[in-house]
């Protein structure tokens, strides 16, 4: 029997509700395949200015570098959002990343044939869709200096600083690199070079990584150009490498293929190890949802599907993850839908229901 020790921050609003329902199906995992999965849970986000004064404390910190994995729920909302608070529960998310050198954010995008109809894509644009996109995640605007508010004589004013080094654009793109040869041996490098310093920067060690794979095609795409394609001719996309932001902004929009953010699911990771695992923080995209929190309402697919991420990219537990995979599948398959998905003729469940149709199938 194998044992795993994962950290749970299920966070505010609906967080709490999709982690749980994730559990239940890690639990199923347990028991068919004879693992142990070792629980503690940390208060994060919002809920831990309430309780701490910080959105994250140094021993969640601690503990979660003593983990295999963290399994995030989501941070923030309207309680919170002054936006000239010191401290805001995106410090968070933001400072795990940091602190856990997670640098590389995948989000994969596959369009579940059941689905096509739930996007506001015409089909035919759909067909074929399977990309990941690789996110920079420690880097640019987010964590440049300087970066502060202040009031002149000529009014309010404020800066934030895009800034990048050779290093780390090399790693993020040896991630892409790598798993393009797993894919389709394609790269698209996304960035502003027209415009940017930092863009042209980003161009030139993309190329020059790229050199490193020969047996995998890179094209340079400006950011701008990308939004476009990503809505005119999305299956064209193998697998996308962006800096922070431009990683932020194109994945919702990406998620939208998939009818709703709410079955996105992202890894964060780091360095890994030589069979290819390592800590990771895995987390559905959709954020806190405070206009659904409490209401039973919430897709907890996004979630489950990080699970999943975790089990093969952290754990290294390949038909684990794949057989929630399926069940996930098999469920959409029947019919069974969230609010947020639901078209015409659909078995309209809640969130509690929709974990345990997926936990049943396992």
């Amino acid at each position: 029997m194998a044992t795993f020790r994962i950290l749970l921050t299920p966070g505010d609003g609906i967080g709490p509700e999709v982690l749980e329902e994730s559990l239940k199906v890690l639990g199923r995992i347990e028991k068919r395949f004879k693992h142990e999965f070792q629980y503690e849970q940390e208060t994060i986000g919002g809920a831990a200015i309430d309780k701490y004064g910080l959105a994250l404390r140094p021993e969640t910190v601690a503990k979660a570098k003593a983990s295999a994995a963290v399994l995030f729920g989501a941070v923030g909302g309207p309680k919170w959002d002054d936006p000239k608070a010191t401290v805001r529960p995106e410090d968070a998310i933001l400072g795990m990343r940091k602190q856990l050198g997670l640098f590389a954010n995948l989000r994969p995008v596959r369009i579940n044939p059941e689905m096509i109809g739930e996007s506001t894509l015409k089909p035919e644009v759909l067909e074929g869709v399977d990309m990941v996109v690789i996110r920079e995640l420690t880097g640019g605007l987010y964590f440049g200096t300087p970066k502060r508010r202040w009031e002149s004589a000529s009014g309010r004013q404020a800066v934030d600083t895009l800034r990048y080094s050779e290093k780390e654009i090399e790693r993020v793109c040896h991630v892409a690199f790598g798993l393009a040869r797993q894919r389709r041996k394609k790269v698209t490098s996304v960035d502003k070079a027209n415009v940017l310093r930092t863009g042209q920067l980003w161009r030139e060690v993309a190329t020059e990584i790229g050199k490193q794979y020969p047996d995998v095609e890179l094209e340079h795409i400006l950011v701008d150009a990308c939004a476009m394609y990503l809505v005119r001719k999305p299956a064209s996309f193998d697998v996308i490498v962006t800096e922070n932001m431009f990683g932020d902004i194109l994945t919702d929009e990406a998620a939208m293929l998939a009818g709703s953010m709410g079955m996105m699911p992202s890894a964060s990771l780091g360095r890994r190890k030589k069979d290819g695992t390592g800590i990771g923080l895995y987390e559905p995209i959709h954020g806190s949802a405070p206009d659904i929190t409490g209401q039973k309402k919430a897709n907890p697919l996004a979630m489950i599907l990080s699970a999943a991420m975790m089990l093969r990219l952290s754990l290294g537990l390949e038909a684990e993850a794949a057989a929630i995979e399926v069940a996930v599948d098999a469920v959409i398959k029947d019919g069974y839908r969230t609010p947020d998905i639901a078209g015409k003729g659909a078995k309209v469940v809640d969130t509690a229901r929709m974990g345990t149709l997926v936990a049943e199938r396992l």
